[in-house]
């Protein structure tokens, strides 16, 4: 295994059996999102977490993971959310804006939520970086999303004792 990849074993992270997790994906690049959702949805299911835990829901693209999460948590029916996107890049400063904005908004739930909000957008400059990373040669992000998201909750749980 390579340093910059990672490879989680349920014995790794908490108990996710008693959690609730909230998946909002963007179908902009669906190929990569898509990838990245099973890997998230994988660590999920090996930490303990069951299907009725898991709410996946999809939204058209990166800069919507802002409403998608924010709706989510406004719903209180997750622990957590986990956004999932991938920007590639392009010609324009357009790949700015939405990262920026994104980044900006989903920092700003966190601070001001009540639960964690975890930031799943990948950020490349061209698609192969971004397939590297969504189940390449560089390991799936999906995974360390979703074990974020489960160790943000234990943490969360453990300062409610």
């Amino acid at each position: 295994m390579s340093s910059t990849t990672h490879s989680y074993r349920p014995t790794d992270l908490p108990d996710a059996s008693e959690m609730r997790f909230g998946i909002v994906v963007a179908e902009w690049n669906q190929h990569i999102t898509g990838a990245l959702l099973e890997g998230a949805l994988r660590i999920l299911r090996q930490a303990g977490a069951g299907e009725h835990a898991v709410t996946v829901m999809h939204v058209p693209g990166s800069f919507e993971l802002i409403y998608g999460a924010a709706e989510l948590a406004r719903h209180g029916l997750v622990d957590a959310i986990i956004t999932i996107g991938c920007v590639i890049r392009g010609d324009t400063p357009h790949f700015d804006y939405i990262c920026q904005g994104v980044t900006q908004e989903i920092a700003r739930q966190n601070t001001e939520g009540k639960i964690p909000v975890i930031f799943g957008l990948l950020t490349t400059n061209t698609e192969q970086q971004a397939l590297d990373r969504a189940g390449g040669t560089l390991g799936n992000k999906g995974e360390e999303f979703a074990a974020t998201a489960i160790k943000m909750v234990n943490y969360a749980w453990q300062l409610q004792k």
